[in-house]
């Protein structure tokens, strides 16, 4: 008859070996979380710089269109001034004998409530005309907006328009033909800055000025 060999149990080193696997599976789940929080925090301080360098370009785009938007009105602040100069002699072919220039002429409604403003007003004791000026005249629009702008200062006249004959002119720095001719054909002068001066466009033959 065999001998039975008796079933060895757990042993210390069976135990032991055991608690060094999962100690070593420990060890790099570890190793693996930090790496994850690693990564997140590089990402995290990258999403940060990304954000910031947003704010600065943002700021710099504000200061930039800011800066733009000033030379622009600086810009078209000249061209009005060099227009207005001397503006009233450029009309001695006609009967007008324009007198004196008035500069952003504010027009109000019967409550007070301002309504546009005239970038220029010439005078005389009989006529008044209302000149627009635009940097660059290039938009029948800019035109269809002065039309509009008159019919106001006919039914809302300020101190300097009253009971004298309105005529209407359109000013630019540069001006597209296209709209020059559309201007005449509404009943508009047109003028154009030359170099330091401003001349009276020609208009053509049997053009009529005119009158509201």
């Amino acid at each position: 008859m065999a001998t039975q060999q008796p079933q060895m149990g757990l042993t210390f080193e069976h135990v032991w070996a055991a608690l060094m696997e999962d100690r070593e599976q420990l060890r790099k789940i570890e190793e693996a979380h930090q790496k994850v929080e690693e990564a997140h925090r590089r990402t995290e301080e990258a999403v940060n710089r990304m954000a910031a360098n947003v704010d600065k370009m943002s700021a710099k785009v504000d200061r930039v269109a800011e800066n733009i938007g000033g030379v622009n009105q600086s810009m078209g602040e000249l061209i009005e001034t060099l227009i207005a100069a001397r503006l009233w002699e450029k009309f001695d072919a006609y009967p007008y004998n324009f007198l004196r220039a008035y500069r952003r002429v504010e027009l109000f409604d019967d409550t007070n409530r301002k309504l546009t403003d005239v970038d220029i007003l010439l005078t005389n004791g009989e006529y008044v005309m209302a000149v627009e000026v635009k940097r660059h005249l290039d938009a029948k629009d800019d035109v269809d907006h002065h039309l509009k702008r008159m019919d106001l200062i006919r039914q809302f006249p300020p101190n300097q328009c009253g009971g004298k004959k309105l005529l209407g002119a359109m000013a630019g720095g540069a001006v597209d033909t296209d709209v020059c001719s559309y201007a005449h054909s509404v009943g508009l002068f047109v003028l154009e800055l030359t170099g330091d001066s401003v001349s009276l466009v020609k208009a053509p033959e049997g053009f009529a000025p005119r009158q509201w």
